[in-house]
């Protein structure tokens, strides 16, 4: 199903199936001698509708339960976990929150969260590189969550193939660290385009790194001019009580829209 590495089988099939078909057509289409106009057939399928279909299903459900949802995507060492288990301190008082730990070996990143006192289940997704919304859906049921709480899934480490799957989260959330190149908006621009927020880890490090920060915001505003910035430390904590006031705001609105339906 991964429209970019192959990671899933099915979606190698439906490829070879489409090169075939092509390839049979451009023979019967080539001109000849004969032939005044070549013919063209042109055949288009969605990879990825099951997924979105899906994601429909764990959108409605937590909707109707006024779940607030963020799918978390950066690069592997971005920060995302350590982010996540300061965000959980300063927010686990008033707000259940749960998590869904998405990697392809291991349960190291659950351990950690439960470590915090909230609820975490783990996938593990093999050789895939990201999390689809049918092992998203299906980890609900491992959470038992209130109405009204915080969902955070914690993607597989990847800025490529996480950008096109839709889990049926609220927002994209993609978490960049000052100690990778301030030039990734540019490189991987489907996940900044997809994204409401981008989360610059690491600024503490910023006195003894060559990383450009005003270029890098400039970069991502030029992929997605509606991208909201956060530049913060989950390590001295700088600007995470700023995160933290972004998201229960959006919390709120998300609880004001769904009672409006």
């Amino acid at each position: 199903m991964c429209k970019v590495c192959g990671c899933n089988q099915a979606e190698v099939a439906i490829d070879s199936i489409e090169q075939h078909v092509h390839h049979h057509t451009d023979m019967q289409a080539a001109p000849n001698a004969n032939d005044s106009a070549a013919r063209l057939i042109e055949i288009e399928q969605s990879i990825l509708s099951k997924n979105d279909e899906f994601a429909e299903q764990n959108r409605n459900y937590l909707s109707h339960k006024g779940i607030f949802s963020l799918n978390l995507i950066s690069s592997p060492g971005s920060g995302k976990t350590t982010l996540l288990t300061e965000i959980i301190k300063r927010l686990q008082e008033q707000h259940h929150i749960y998590v869904i730990e998405g990697d392809q070996q291991t349960a190291l990143d659950a351990a950690r969260i439960r470590e915090t006192g909230v609820k975490a289940t783990q996938i593990n997704t093999g050789k895939g590189c990201h999390l689809d919304a049918h092992m998203v859906g299906h980890a609900f049921e491992h959470l038992g969550m209130h109405k009204g709480a915080f969902l955070f899934i914690e993607n597989v480490g990847n800025l490529i193939c996480p950008a096109g799957f839709d889990l049926g989260e609220a927002h994209k959330v993609v978490i960049l660290s000052v100690t990778e190149g301030e030039d990734k908006p540019l490189k991987y621009p489907e996940i900044f385009h997809a994204a409401d927020v981008m989360i610059i880890n690491k600024i503490d490090l910023l006195p003894y790194l060559n990383f450009n920060l005003q270029q890098c915001c400039e970069y991502a505003k030029q992929i997605n001019p509606e991208i909201e910035i956060i530049e913060l430390s989950a390590t001295s904590g700088e600007n995470i009580d700023q995160l933290c006031h972004w998201l229960v705001a959006e919390k709120n609105a998300f609880s004001i829209a769904v009672l409006s339906e």
